[in-house]
C-alpha cells in the first residue's frame, strides 16, 4: 500500500473541486485532518457566529466522508505541530492543503514545512479563488491596488480553470489516528443558545451550497436592481458557502458564465471582489488592522475606550438601537442571522464611522464576531472602503443618508421584520417615524444634518 496522504482542511470544506483532496486521493490512502487552531488568528481568532457555521459545516462534511467509508480527524491545538505529529505517527509522505492568504495561515504553512523536515512534503494548491493573488498584474508587472482596473484585467482572462469532480474513490489508511469529537470543541453556544436564528436562516454544507447556487441561477438576472432592495432580498446568500469553501468560485462562475443578463455581469464583479480583497491583503497583510491613508486618527475618530458616552454610542449601534430604522433593522438582522443584506451592510457601516465618528476597526471587529461569512480580507477591505481610509475607497465626504436610502430602496417590510416596535407604522412614515409613532422605539441618537456637518469638520481637521 502507498504511504498515507494527509489533507489539511481549513476553509475548504468540500469534496468536489478540491485540488488538494483530488491529488491526495490519487497518491494513496487519505487522512483528512481539521485542526481547530483557535488562537492562531490573534485578534482575528474565529468569531462566535463563525464557530456556529464551522460546527455544522464540519458535521456535514464528516457525513460526506463517512458515506465514502472515510472520516475527518479532528484535533485541537497548534496546527503545524499537530499535523507534523500525525504525519510522523501515520508514516505519511505528504500533507496536501489548499493555499490560504491570511497572514497567520501563511505563517503556519512556513512553520509546518520546518516541522516536517526533509523527509515529508507540504504540497499547496490553489482553488479557493478564481486566480491566485498576484497572478494578474499591471503592465509593469506590479500587483493591482485599485479594484476597477483589477476587475477589467480579471475579466479578460476569465473563465477560470476547469473544475474537478470529487474523487471517484478515497482509500482509507490501515489505521486511523485518534480524533476529537466535534461536540467537545464547544463551538455552539449553550447558556444561552443564541444561535437559533442562524440555524433557521441557513442550510449548511456542500449540498446546501449547490442547492443555493441552483436557485440563484434562476434569480441572478434580477440582481442588478434587486441587490439594493432588502425587503425583496434578491441576493445569492452564497457568501458564507464561499468563505468556508463549501463551494468554489470556479464552480459558481462556470454555473453562471453563459448568462447574458446585467444581473450576472454585476454579480461576476462581486465574485472578482473576493479575489481583489485577497490581492490587497497579500500586499498589505495588516490591512484589516491598519488604515492605509495618512490622517490624524485622534482628531477624526471618537474612541469608545476613552469615555463611557462614546462606548454607549457603540453599544447602541451594535444592539440596533440608534433610532434609525434601516440601521437598526440591519444590526438586528446581523445578530439574529449572522448576516446582513448587501446594501444595508454598507449603510450600517457608514453610520458607525460617519454619523457616530467611531473608528472603523471597532466596526470591523463587531462584524468579525457576528458574521458567519466573516472574512479577513473582505471584511477589512470593505470597512476601509466605507471609511475612506483604504487604498481604494469611497471618499470620506460621501456620507450615506440612511433615511433617504431606506425610502429609496423600499426597506419598509425589512424594517417591520427586524424592528417589530414599528410593525404597525405605515410605509410613508416607517423610514423616519415621528415621535408619536415610535412607542418604545428610541429617538435618533443624532440628527443626520448635525452628524454630517460634524463628520466633515472632523475630517477637515484630521487632514491639517
Amino acid at each position: 500500500m502507498s504511504s498515507p496522504q494527509i489533507v489539511w482542511l481549513r476553509r475548504d470544506l468540500r469534496m468536489a473541486d478540491h485540488p488538494a483532496l483530488h491529488a491526495a486521493a490519487q497518491a494513496g490512502p487519505v487522512i483528512p485532518v481539521f485542526v481547530f487552531d483557535e488562537d492562531r488568528g490573534g485578534d482575528h481568532a474565529i468569531g462566535a457566529a463563525s464557530k456556529v457555521w464551522l460546527h455544522y459545516s464540519l458535521e456535514s462534511l464528516g457525513k460526506s466522508f463517512g458515506s465514502r467509508h472515510s472520516r475527518i480527524i479532528l484535533r485541537k491545538g497548534d496546527a503545524p505541530q499537530v499535523l507534523a505529529a500525525i504525519a510522523d505517527r501515520a508514516g505519511a509522505s505528504c500533507i496536501h492543503a489548499m493555499r490560504h492568504y491570511e497572514p497567520w495561515w501563511k505563517e503556519a504553512e512556513d512553520e509546518l514545512r520546518d516541522a516536517l523536515g526533509a523527509e515529508r512534503k507540504l504540497c499547496l494548491y490553489d482553488g479557493n479563488y478564481l486566480l491566485p493573488p498576484g497572478s494578474v498584474t499591471t503592465g509593469s508587472g506590479d500587483s493591482y491596488k485599485i479594484y476597477t482596473p483589477f476587475s477589467k484585467a480579471m475579466l479578460e482572462v476569465m473563465p477560470p480553470r476547469d473544475t474537478l469532480e470529487e474523487p471517484d474513490h478515497i482509500s482509507s489508511p490501515e489505521s486511523w489516528p485518534e480524533s476529537d469529537e466535534l461536540e467537545e470543541w464547544g463551538l455552539l453556544p449553550t447558556s444561552p443558545d443564541w444561535a437559533g436564528g442562524i440555524r433557521d436562516f441557513w442550510d449548511f454544507g456542500e449540498d446546501a451550497a449547490h442547492e443555493r447556487l441552483d436557485w440563484w441561477a434562476d434569480e441572478v438576472a434580477d440582481y442588478d436592481d434587486g441587490r439594493n432592495l432588502p425587503s425583496q432580498d434578491t441576493t445569492s446568500r452564497l457568501s458564507p458557502h464561499l468563505h468556508w469553501g463549501e463551494i468554489s468560485p470556479a464552480q459558481v462562475w462556470h454555473k453562471l458564465k453563459d448568462k447574458r443578463s446585467d444581473g450576472w455581469k454585476t454579480f461576476a464583479k462581486e465574485i472578482i471582489w473576493r479575489d481583489y480583497a485577497q490581492n490587497v491583503i497579500d500586499q498589505f497583510p495588516a490591512y484589516p488592522r491598519e488604515s492605509y491613508r495618512d490622517y490624524d486618527e485622534r482628531t477624526l475618530w471618537r474612541n469608545p475606550n476613552a469615555g463611557h458616552l462614546i462606548e454607549d454610542d457603540l453599544r447602541c449601534w451594535q444592539k440596533g438601537m440608534t433610532g434609525y430604522p434601516i440601521v437598526d433593522a440591519g444590526m438586528r438582522q446581523l445578530w439574529q442571522t449572522g448576516w446582513i443584506h448587501n446594501r444595508v451592510r454598507m449603510i450600517c457601516a457608514s453610520f458607525l464611522v460617519k454619523h457616530l465618528l467611531i473608528d472603523w476597526r471597532f466596526g470591523e471587529q463587531w462584524y468579525w464576531e457576528c458574521l458567519v461569512d466573516a472574512d479577513y480580507a473582505n471584511n477589512g477591505v470593505n470597512w476601509q472602503w466605507i471609511s475612506g481610509t483604504g487604498v481604494d475607497s469611497n471618499m470620506f465626504s460621501r456620507i450615506m443618508a440612511p433615511l433617504s436610502q431606506s425610502e429609496k430602496f423600499d426597506a419598509a417590510d425589512f424594517i417591520r421584520q427586524y424592528v417589530p416596535e414599528l410593525a404597525e407604522v405605515e410605509d410613508a412614515c416607517i423610514h423616519d417615524p415621528p415621535d408619536d409613532m415610535r412607542g418604545d422605539y428610541p429617538v435618533k441618537m443624532i440628527a443626520h444634518k448635525e452628524a454630517r456637518e460634524r463628520a466633515l469638520q472632523a475630517y477637515r481637521e484630521s487632514k491639517t
